[in-house]
């Protein structure tokens, strides 16, 4: 989403064509983001603002894949404590998690704007007792327009520290967020693309994935970063406008 089709808040050139493309030959597709901050109807807002309308079935949060994790983990319900805004704790509530600090079969990390040390120490403690430790993403660092802020990555380090025990990052660059997503829309990895800006995350999980990658420079990524990664993605194009013509 951000830095192949947003950027903030604004569409990026080719965006709102590349997703009307995608929609008028009935090509079945999901926005995916790591930020687990926002509901998907949060999300749709966002995007709307920007000129590009998609159903919030179209879009797919590592919220949303952590939700569908842990059902399959736990088939039968459990419960969770976590650490997060109204994205992540929409995704559990829905799946039909109780969330909760005493004794939960889960500690769920996510993304907010305000990481409280109260949390972050109740959480330490109920891992400690036994509780499994799952993160939305390893995503270090957030942007502002002040800068960097530290992300769920950086406080899930923290955690491990005091604990001894490393989460399972459940989004991107683990393949299971981009499997989840096909199993969403009933696709398969041989007729599957993913385009992203960043390396380290969305091209690395569509290799693993078994799709076919396309890295745009409209983000993180610039060309001559390309080279410093041990893996390439299928093709680089400059943005989504490049695409608009293949769909």
């Amino acid at each position: 989403m951000d830095g192949v089709l947003v950027h903030e808040d604004r569409a990026l050139a080719g965006a709102a064509e590349f997703v009307g493309a995608l929609q008028q030959k009935g090509r079945p597709f999901l926005i995916l983001t790591n930020n687990s901050i926002f509901t998907t109807r949060d999300l749709r807002a966002r995007l709307a603002a920007s000129g590009i309308e998609v159903p919030e079935e179209a879009i797919w949060t590592s919220a949303l894949a952590t939700a569908q994790f842990l059902v399959d983990q736990a088939p039968d319900g459990g419960s969770a404590y976590v650490i997060g805004e109204a994205g992540l704790t929409t995704a559990l509530y829905q799946a039909g998690f109780t969330l909760t600090a005493s004794r939960p079969d889960f500690v769920v990390l996510g993304e907010t704007r305000t990481y409280s040390f109260e949390a972050i120490t109740q959480a330490i403690r109920l891992i400690q007792g036994g509780a499994r430790f799952i993160a939305t993403n390893p995503d270090v660092t957030g942007p502002s327009a002040d800068g960097d802020l530290p992300a769920t990555g950086a406080v899930a380090a923290m955690i491990s520290a005091a604990t001894g025990r490393k989460p399972y990052f459940v989004g991107k660059p683990n393949p299971m967020m981009i499997r989840s997503a096909l199993n969403r829309i009933d696709a398969h990895s041989e007729t599957t693309v993913m385009v992203g800006d960043r390396m380290d995350t969305d091209m690395v999980a569509g290799i693993e994935a078994g799709l076919r990658t396309f890295l745009v420079l409209t983000g993180s990524t610039r060309a001559e970063d390309v080279q410093r990664y041990p893996y390439r993605p299928t093709e680089v194009v400059g943005s989504v406008a490049d695409l608009v013509a293949r769909v």
